[in-house]
């Protein structure tokens, strides 16, 4: 990060003193709190989150902008206004500079999360899903600016798969085309958000934490740019199945172009109305998706520095 970039900063006391001293941090968006969960089950969410990454010896930094400043890890009351607040704004790229220098709020998107994180030093990222190439994309080019950022954003980011709403094998193609790694975490198909399968394969697969930290290690030696998805299934007792999930969608979709929902309302749309058609089970998945991605990525985030010593 340059001098002149510094000033927009804020990082959390214990972010800082972990990044100063090697210790492991991993990411965390707050476009999932202040847009993906409703509340309470936002701020219990992100709560819950930073507690299961602490749990591991690992420095959560929840990132967000507050004011127009860029945070680097939130406290409790900003965790608490980002959950409750009505004047946050969703930003991706696109967004970043004029939010900061309007002095607004704003709410990372997977993108921008990225963005801040490679700029702050931090290696790993835990999200729920990543966005992709929207149904329909053919006639409307509605694709997220997440698979761009893959491409050229050195971030590790773990989460379980793209979201079911989009089309995943155009997505799939798309982070192909783009030179990204979708690496599996103990599963050889690609898990689609609510649930573990896809019918799609991931390019590669690994074990556990110590496989994962190797490849890692490698693609920064290599100085290899981009991003890489550690890919991993919703948690199975929790996991809806493939057929159902397509069914909700579509309904939900009709519903979208029937009320003409479009760009950055889509999303949390779509989100909100499979909620109301499943009754609350893909809310379930989705919460319970994002806190198992936050354990496995605190694992290859300790695993990673492990491999430097």
């Amino acid at each position: 990060m340059g001098e002149s970039g510094k000033r927009f900063f804020d990082f959390k006391d214990e972010v800082k003193e972990a990044l100063e001293n090697g210790k492991p941090v991993v990411a965390l968006e707050s476009t999932l709190i202040s847009h993906g969960f409703p509340y309470p089950e936002n701020l219990k969410v992100a709560g819950e989150m930073e507690e299961i990454v602490r749990g591991y010896g690992v420095v959560p930094a929840t990132i967000a902008v507050i004011g127009g400043k860029i945070k680097v890890g939130l406290t409790r009351s900003e965790l608490e206004f980002m959950a409750t607040s009505r004047d946050i704004l969703k930003a991706s790229r696109r967004d970043l500079a004029v939010i900061v220098a309007k002095g607004l709020n704003g709410a990372t998107t997977v993108a921008a999360t990225m963005m801040v994180a490679e700029r702050a030093g931090i290696k790993v990222f835990a999200t729920g899903g990543i966005g992709g190439v929207h149904r329909g994309a053919e006639k409307t080019f509605d694709i997220s600016a997440d698979l761009q950022e893959l491409a050229r954003t050195t971030v590790v980011v773990v989460c379980s798969g793209a979201k079911s709403i989009l089309d995943l094998p155009l997505t799939k193609e798309y982070l192909e085309t783009m030179g990204v790694p979708v690496i599996g975490f103990g599963s050889e198909e690609l898990p689609a958000f609510y649930c573990r399968e896809s019918g799609f394969k991931v390019d590669y697969v690994v074990n556990d934490e110590v496989e994962a930290a190797k490849i890692i290690k490698v693609m920064e030696d290599l100085k290899l740019r981009g991003g890489m998805i550690i890919a991993n299934p919703v948690p199975e007792e929790y996991a809806l199945s493939m057929e159902y999930m397509n069914e909700m969608i579509e309904e939900a979709v009709r519903a979208a172009e029937k009320e003409g929902v479009k760009g950055k309302k889509l999303t949390p749309y779509l989100l909100n109305k499979i909620k109301e058609l499943t009754g609350g089970r893909s809310l379930q998945a989705n919460i319970e998706l994002v806190k198992n991605n936050a354990r496995v990525a605190a694992k290859i985030a300790r695993e990673l520095i492990n491999t430097k010593k």
